[in-house]
């Protein structure tokens, strides 16, 4: 168990963390979600002493941790943290990259080492990997890799600083996958991240950050579906929003799909509803808006991705264009479930799905 009391942290004038408490039980998987800026890293780097805090207490299974008499690198070992980074050894070998902290530190025989090794590259997936280097692996085979070598050091607790941040979307599934396979078998975790939906999916508690310490905390239920306080509800219903304004008759219609796509692959969407924003972007854009009159593409959702709103602009009289009949009218009715249009001296075409 941790006991934070009180927790600050400075540098120089600006103070970071402002008095912060908690408390994260045995078995707990604690995600900390919140702005860019609130101090999510800092908090996770002060509980294992990476950052030295300005005062307040922090206890380890009975051992004050900005204590100077306490050795901290004993009690990193039972404290394993996993970076965005990765932070592999370049030069030695993913079972060496796993076997290294078990014979150094804990003092295990290499044969030994290598037996609990290989073991755990199968739970990560990547015992065929064991001899390969790490710049032979994709990002996401190199944060099972580094997420394997934490679990070697048999650690109580495990801090995860955005372990999916420099992943491209396409490998966050890999790492996600190992966390909640951790969550199932009772490790303790705590994990800043910015995936709503892992956070949801996969925590006991939530910890939203604002303010300089935790605004808000609950259920996954309780914070995503029924936060109380207003910056808890602005942060969980935020939008990300791509638009693309259209300035000639002549726009560049292949840049048009690409950027869309290429921003719905950046926010993690399903195949399923990028395919849905693509076919209804270009059966506005194309076939049913006359190009002389297309003004904007916008496509918003929350980070829920709950909903999802594909809005076009364009000029010319009163009409909605999906009333016509034709094909083209057809494709967007179908897989649009709710079409709202509007006419304040232009035309404003929102699709839901």
């Amino acid at each position: 168990m941790i006991t934070v009391t009180d927790l600050k942290k400075s540098y120089g004038s600006l103070e970071i963390l402002k008095g912060v408490t908690a408390t994260i039980n045995k078995g707990e998987v604690i995600t900390i979600i919140g702005p860019s800026g609130c101090g999510k890293s800092t908090f996770l780097r002060c509980l294992n002493r990476l950052e030295k805090p300005t005062s307040g207490t922090i206890d380890f299974e009975g051992k004050i941790l900005n204590d100077r008499k306490t050795n901290i690198n004993e009690v990193r070992k039972k404290m394993g943290m996993v970076f965005q980074n990765f932070n592999l050894f370049a030069h030695m070998s993913v079972l060496d990259n796993l076997c290294v902290g078990q014979t150094k530190l804990l003092k295990i025989p290499r044969a030994e080492a290598e037996k609990t090794a290989r073991e755990l590259l199968k739970t990560v997936g990547l015992a065929e990997k064991a001899d390969s280097y790490p710049d032979e692996l994709s990002g996401g085979q190199k944060q099972r890799v580094a997420i394997a070598r934490c679990l070697s050091m048999k650690p109580d607790i495990m801090l995860f600083d955005e372990p999916t941040s420099a992943l491209d979307p396409t490998m966050v599934g890999e790492v996600t996958a190992v966390i909640r396979h951790l969550a199932r078998d009772g490790m303790t975790m705590m994990i800043v991240t910015h995936e709503m939906e892992f956070a949801k999916n996969v925590s006991s508690r939530i910890f939203y950050m604002d303010e300089g310490g935790i605004y808000e905390q609950g259920t996954p239920d309780e914070v995503f579906n029924a936060p109380k306080r207003e910056k808890t509800r602005a942060f969980i219903n935020r939008t990300k929003t791509f638009r693309y304004d259209i300035q000639s008759v002549d726009f560049d219609f292949i840049e048009l799909t690409n950027s869309l796509l290429n921003f719905c692959t950046a926010n993690a969407l399903s195949r399923a509803n990028s395919n849905k924003a693509g076919l209804l972007s270009e059966e506005l854009a194309v076939n049913l808006i006359d190009k002389n009159d297309l003004r904007s593409i916008e496509l918003s959702f929350p980070d829920s991705q709950e909903v999802f709103e594909l809005t076009v602009t364009y000029d010319g009289k009163a009409r909605d264009v999906t009333q016509g009949a034709g094909m083209e009218a057809d494709i967007v009715r179908g897989v649009a479930s709710e079409i709202v249009y509007g006419y304040d001296g232009v035309n404003r075409l929102c699709m839901k799905w």
